[in-house]
């Protein structure tokens, strides 16, 4: 009996061996050699060139933010035209002109910029009424007041009237 069970075990041991070694792929895949894969090459990595674009002439400077300016300006008075136009959006439009009728200012000339200091305080003062009126019950009289400071701006700070007096 002891013959028997050592038979069986070695039997049982050899068919388990000869299964682990011929498991699911076949025995020739198993054992050859696999080849060794190239290293990818490594990427190549590219720093960013900033190309600064050309100096403006203080024309062009003049010129762009003048367009800037108008066009925030006339979509602030349009927004008071238009009763769906946002609240936000109102003030947005007006510190956007703020913004650009301060850095039209900046390439004025001394004497210039007084006069226009005029039209900053004007433009500051409208962006108070409309952040003042939450429910539009002014937007005819700041649609008014913002007509106004367009038609001072235009008539007074055109490039054509303030070209002498650029820095």
């Amino acid at each position: 009996m002891k013959g028997y069970t050592l038979y069986a075990i070695r039997y049982t041991l050899i068919l388990f061996l000869i299964g682990n070694l011929l498991g699911c792929d076949a025995f020739v895949r198993k054992f050859t050699r696999k080849s060794k894969r190239d290293k990818p090459a490594p990427e190549m990595v590219l720093m960013p060139e900033e190309y600064k674009p050309p100096p403006m002439t203080k024309e062009e400077v003049y010129r762009k933010y003048f367009i800037f300016w108008k066009s925030w300006q006339d979509e602030l008075i349009n927004s008071f035209i238009v009763s769906s136009v946002n609240h936000k959006k109102q003030i947005s439009c007006a510190n956007e002109a703020i913004k650009n009728l301060e850095l039209l200012r900046a390439a004025l000339q001394e004497k210039k910029q007084k006069e226009f200091d005029v039209y900053i305080n004007r433009m500051k003062a409208l962006k108070e009424s409309i952040a003042e009126d939450l429910y539009g019950n002014n937007m005819p009289q700041n649609r008014l007041s913002a007509e106004r400071i367009r038609r001072g701006i235009m008539r007074d700070f055109s490039y054509s009237k303030v070209k002498n007096y650029l820095l």
